[in-house]
This record gives structure tokens, sequence and C-alpha cells, in this order.
């Protein structure tokens, strides 16, 4: 469960989100708002990215006083993921599998099913955006994490991916109880409207959709 107290994010004099109390229950949420509404704030604090004011808790344990345990329960997958351009993909999936204690091989599931194996091998400086994306999602999906957060996991791939990591998160969600927030400006599947819950990024806060 993750739990918000007194959290308060601004950049500057400029507030950017406030949310005083609020639980969120294992499942998957897809977080709406208008651009500029701190949508990827709101990931990028979770994940422990940002400071900000206040508290978060992941099953009790603080983003701020037990930063790594914390860690290790949250992966993240950038809206426009940026990666050392000299590694290949084999070797950043390498160093997440190590940094996710991952199951060995668990990566292949997630490479084939996407059909990366053509250029992993290659510098990620050689990547398309499109390759960039699938790569940030295998990363993301690594170990054994209690919340998954997904920052426009729907851009800048392709149908066919789409309904692939549809699944992915039906899978992970149903078999490990994993929590997802996936921020997207596009329409999620029908499959994975009828299991997420909405989450409101409002008026410089964050309320449950009714």
């Amino acid at each position: 469960m993750l739990q918000f107290t007194n959290f308060r994010k601004s950049y500057g004099y400029h507030p950017i989100l406030q949310i005083e109390s609020l639980r969120i229950e294992p499942g998957i949420y897809w977080i709406k708002g208008v651009n500029g509404s701190g949508k990827s704030t709101l990931l990028k604090s979770i994940g422990g990215f940002l400071f900000f004011e206040g508290e978060i808790l992941l099953n009790n344990v603080s983003v701020k006083k037990d930063s790594v345990p914390y860690r290790k329960m949250v992966n993240f997958a950038d809206a426009e993921p940026i990666y050392p351009e000299f590694l290949t993909g084999w070797e950043m999936i390498a160093l997440f599998a190590k940094a996710k204690q991952a199951t060995p091989g668990q990566e292949l599931y997630f490479i084939k099913s996407m059909k990366m194996e053509s250029y992993l091998s290659n510098a990620v400086g050689s990547y398309s955006s499109g390759m960039l994306k699938k790569l940030s999602l295998v990363l993301a999906f690594l170990g054994r994490p209690k919340v998954i957060l997904l920052d426009e996991p729907l851009i800048t791939i392709d149908t066919e991916s789409l309904d692939i990591l549809c699944r992915w998160i039906l899978k992970k969600h149903e078999e490990e109880n994993t929590t997802f927030l996936l921020s997207s400006h596009q329409p999620l599947s029908e499959v994975l409207l009828t299991k997420a819950r909405a989450l409101l990024v409002d008026k410089q806060t964050l309320t449950m959709e009714k």
C-alpha cells in the first residue's frame, strides 16, 4: 500500500502538488490530468527521484528514511528514457537485473515477446525511440517490485507492442499482486480499462476518480 502524508512538491515558489493524506491500495491505476498538472512529478516523487516535503510510505517503508529497501520495491520507466549511449541493451539489462535481484533468465520472456533480440547487442546510442521505450519497459519489469511506475508507456511503440505490454501488466498484477501506476494521455486498452481505477491530478492535488 502506498501512503501519502502532508506531501508537497514545488519548483521554486511554484507549488505543483499537495496531498494531505491518501492511501492507494494494490491495483492498476490510470493517472489522468492535463499537460503540466504534475503527473510525471508525482511518479518521480514516488520513485524517489525528487525531493519533496512530507512523506511517502510503501508497505510502511519510507522513501526518505529507508531509501535503499524502498527503491528495491519500486521500478520506474520514464516517458523519454535516456541511458548511457556506449552501453548495449544486454549490458543495461544485466545491470538492472543485478540491482533488482531478478531471477536468472527472467528478462528472456520480455525480450522475446517484444522481438528485441536482433538489436540488444548494439550500443544504446543507436536505438530509435521505439527501441528505447521497449528497453525501458523490460527494465521496469525486472525483479519482483511491489510497484511499477510507467510514465506515458503507450507512446512511441506500435500497436502490437501495446497489446503485449497490456498482457505484461495483467500477468504481473495477477501473479505477483504488483501495483501499477500509469500516466497516459492516450486511452488505455479495453482490457486494462476494465481493471484500472482512475487517479485524477487536478487543482494541484491527487484524488481517486469516482
